[in-house]
């Protein structure tokens, strides 16, 4: 590595901390009744910490779109950052709003982790928060795009998440919202995994170079068709395979004490499996 790439990669950074900084801003612009400070160090609310952990993540996935990818040169690359950082930041805490509308819509999400430190609450919104960011990230990401594009692929892929959350209800045989609203932490988990590979899906689907809009759309369908079968494949090999002679649900919702260690396992399966797909595909 030259003096000049060197110097140049320290620009970048210094580039990517200023956006970062930004967005914490704006976190704590849109949460100005949040008591964070209170909350992380007086209370120890491991919810609240998981909410904040999920933002910069999705944050830092966010930012990654507009600097991963070929570089126009140094002076290109600041101007884009300038254009979509704040644009990434904007889209960001967007979806946070429209996700806690559609997402767990059916109990108060700021009573769950600010009262209750509802740890189910809090990881499904650390997940929706890394989805939403590698969203994001792949709407961003590419050449041959505009700010039309990237918005337009974001929205789309919103969508998508919120519909996945809904399917992903559907195919369990459980309520997950009541499941959640009780504390029971292991099925915020098992949702959690399912919600970031359909993130993942999102960002691999979204993430082509832009060339037509038919060529990218079929290319995006493609990636959520698939998305859609992953699902229940995904849990049924959780439960066949790596729990036989149990069932998932079982251990999920029907023991005194919902098991923490299986939701993990349903959540990797799908996460796992999103990566296996992507990289095949």
């Amino acid at each position: 590595m030259n003096l000049d790439h060197l110097l140049s990669s320290l620009v970048y950074l210094g580039a990517c901390f200023i956006v970062f900084a930004l967005g914490h801003w704006v976190f704590v612009l849109f949460r100005r009744n949040y008591a964070i400070q209170s909350e992380l160090v007086d209370k120890d609310n491991v919810a609240f910490a998981l909410v904040l952990c999920g933002y910069y993540l999705g944050l830092t996935f966010s930012i990654g779109g507009v600097i991963a990818g070929p570089s126009a040169g140094l002076e290109n690359d600041l101007i884009d950052m300038l254009v979509y950082g704040p644009l990434a930041i904007i889209l960001l805490n967007l979806s946070a709003l429209i996700n806690d509308r559609f997402i767990l819509n059916e109990f108060n999400i700021k009573k769950e982790i600010l009262q209750d430190q509802n740890c189910g609450t809090g990881v499904v919104e650390f997940a929706v928060f890394v989805a939403t960011g590698l969203n994001i990230f792949g709407a961003l990401y590419g050449l041959g795009g505009s700010i039309f594009t990237a918005v337009a692929f974001w929205v789309i892929g919103q969508t998508v998440l919120v519909l996945a959350g809904k399917y992903y209800n559907l195919i369990t045989n459980y309520n997950i919202h009541e499941q959640i609203e009780k504390d029971n932490v292991a099925v915020g988990i098992g949702f959690a995994g399912a919600l970031i590979a359909i993130g993942n899906l999102l960002r691999a689907a979204s993430a082509e170079h832009f060339t037509s809009w038919q060529d990218n759309l079929m290319t995006f369908a493609l990636f959520m068709g698939i998305g859609v079968i992953l699902l229940p494949i995904a849990r049924t090999i959780t439960d066949r395979i790596l729990l036989p002679g149990r069932s998932l649900a079982d251990e999920l919702v029907n023991q005194v004490k919902p098991n923490q260690g299986a939701a993990f396992l349903e959540a990797s399966s799908y996460i796992g499996a999103s990566f296996l797909i992507t990289w095949c595909i």
